[in-house]
């Protein structure tokens, strides 16, 4: 039987609590489709400090590196707001991000049709369903540039730098143009090429790698005017390729359109077949403990994983269905319905692990 080795990096605030429900519903999947795991914890973010005092100790890089894919919970919190800049949270989680070469994060933007009501927009401009995939790039940009303080005109000031090469910007729009082919053919690049030179170079390399795509549609859309686009037509978009700090943002917007952050998955890609899988909300500390969390985007996230790490595109499908199943018979309390019963997170885990 195969068995699969996965690093678990739980985290901070809910992640040890949404984690548990994925590895649960991933062990569940196994056993139904014939494969199995070997999970291997390992620290970051807010409870690596606490343990060691750094926010990503090398023992997890090197759990990380010799595993077949990673899930991650969340990091972060107040507790360790008075940490310096080089060692909050955050830090441990670009740095991870940097020490497995993840360039390509994966974030759709999916309603289910369960869950149409919860978006903040209205039914027809939702239409029957939405399925949108920011592409955005992850290892490069303002986050990792050039930054510091320095004194002008005696006055304190700050910068930070963004830059990108042509083969960072290649690999990426490669990933966008390939998800594209596999889905609608319709890519749109978005950037600030009116004021960036940065995405001037990008824009123009988007231009020259379209040649070797003619069945892909592309369109180029500033990214002010793209905020503005996935509210009034979301409709319009079916892959979204971005930098890393306008994806940040474009694809948070995305997911409440989407009805709540707390159903949204993310997969960050390198060039081989590992990946980090996470959910893209936050680590909720104020809701840490309660049992209110909603474990369904790590569930997504491990679904994510069968997909695009370990080529169990059945199980991954059959892990989504159970998701759509289980909003049918209970909801957490963030996508609450009134005719259906309040689930708690481990309710909810349980209830998808009985569906599969």
């Amino acid at each position: 039987m195969q068995t699969y080795r996965i690093a678990v990096l739980k985290g901070d605030g809910i992640g040890p609590e949404i984690v548990e429900q994925a590895v649960k519903v991933l062990k569940r999947a196994g056993e139904k489709f014939g494969f199995g795991f070997a999970f291997q914890e390992a620290l970051l973010g807010g409870a690596a400090i606490d343990a060691t005092g750094a926010p990503l100790p090398q023992e997890t890089v090197a759990a990380c590196k010799a595993a077949d894919s990673t899930l991650l919970g969340a990091v972060g919190g107040p507790k360790w707001d008075t940490q310096p800049g080089a060692n909050r949270p955050e830090k441990g989680l670009l740095g991870i991000r940097a020490a497995l070469g993840l360039f390509a994060n994966l974030r759709p933007a999916v309603i289910f049709p369960e869950l149409r009501s919860a978006s903040p927009l209205k039914e027809e401009i939702i239409g029957d369903n939405l399925n949108v995939l920011i592409v955005r790039e992850l290892t490069g940009g303002i986050y990792f540039g050039e930054r510091g303080r320095c004194t002008e005109n005696g006055a304190e000031a700050a910068y930070d730098t963004e830059k990108y090469s042509v083969p960072e910007i290649e690999r990426i729009v490669r990933v966008a143009f390939e998800m594209a082919m596999k889905r609608g053919k319709k890519l749109c690049s978005v950037d600030k090429a009116n004021v960036l030179e940065s995405s001037r170079l990008w824009r123009a390399t988007v231009q020259r790698l379209q040649k070797e795509y003619p069945q892909v549609e592309v369109s180029h859309l500033y990214v002010d005017n793209c905020a503005m686009q996935l509210v009034r037509n979301p409709r319009q978009f079916d892959v979204i390729v971005t930098s890393n700090m306008f994806g940040d943002i474009l694809s948070d917007e995305a997911s409440m359109i989407s009805g709540s952050i707390g159903m949204l998955a993310s997969a960050s890609l390198s060039a081989g077949k590992a990946g980090l899988y996470e959910p893209i909300h936050g680590s909720a500390p104020d809701i840490a403990g309660t049992g209110k969390a909603n474990p369904l985007a790590t569930i997504l996230s491990g679904a994510m994983m069968l997909r695009y790490s370990l080529d169990q595109p059945k199980a991954a499908d059959a892990v989504e269905a159970a998701v759509s199943a289980a909003l049918q018979k209970g909801r957490t309390c963030d996508i609450a319905e009134p005719s259906l019963p309040t689930l708690s997170c481990t309710e909810m885990g349980d209830l998808v692990c009985s569906l599969l």
